[in-house]
């Protein structure tokens, strides 16, 4: 594996996020990172790719560039070609980046390549548990979305323009996606993983509900 590229995606991506909302800025690429390499150490992979899709994968999220979805392909190619990645290695990082989202789950076919579902994986663990509710209220803090409204129910299978567009609060969030991601990990340890930040997650509603209802 080329070390070098790998430190030099780093640096990139450091500069890229500088600044960027606490809940998707390099933290949250390098925990996803590491993750990625913690489940990649038990499955046979391209490693390689696995840490460059890990270090790209939210390089431009939409939610903070208006809905764009290819801007993030954009700037990964440009920053790959420059550092003379392989074609094919390029097509396989960008293939992971615009098939990695929550949000798109209906739109890509079943039989993914593995690398897909470790940084799949890593990124949607990083959603769940005690970091996954800090980033939830984070996030929901950066669009002053109420914390919770009882006479406002969960919006479920929406579709992906309503995902989208949903301006729901952050407690119904846990409903919408946090807590249907245990049941979407790809790989055996992503699994082992997600249930124990899947408990942390009840747990927690369990109290808010209680304090909230006091």
């Amino acid at each position: 594996m080329n070390n070098v590229l790998i430190e030099r995606t780093v640096d990139f991506v450091k500069q890229e996020l500088y600044g960027a909302e606490a809940g998707h800025d390099w933290f949250h690429i390098e925990r996803v990172w590491k993750l990625s390499k913690k489940i990649a150490e038990t499955e046979t992979c391209n490693l390689e790719i696995v840490e460059l899709s890990a270090l790209l994968h939210d390089i431009a999220d939409p939610k903070f560039h208006g809905g764009d979805e290819t801007l993030a392909l954009k700037i990964s190619r440009e920053f790959l070609e420059k550092e003379n990645v392989p074609e094919e290695s390029i097509d396989q990082v960008l293939f992971i980046i615009k098939n990695i989202s929550f949000k798109n789950r209906d739109e890509v076919s079943e039989n993914l390549p593995l690398e897909l579902k470790i940084v799949q994986d890593a990124d949607r663990l990083d959603a769940i548990g005690a970091i996954g509710i800090a980033r939830t209220f984070n996030f929901g803090g950066f669009k002053n979305n109420l914390m919770y409204h009882p006479e406002i129910p969960p919006k479920l299978d929406m579709s992906k323009e309503e995902y989208k567009r949903n301006e729901g609060t952050t407690i119904n969030h846990f409903y919408e996606k946090l807590l249907l991601l245990k049941d979407l990990m790809n790989t055996k340890k992503g699994k082992e993983i997600a249930e124990e930040r899947h408990n942390f997650m009840l747990q927690f509603l369990d109290q808010f509900y209680k304090e909230w209802n006091v």
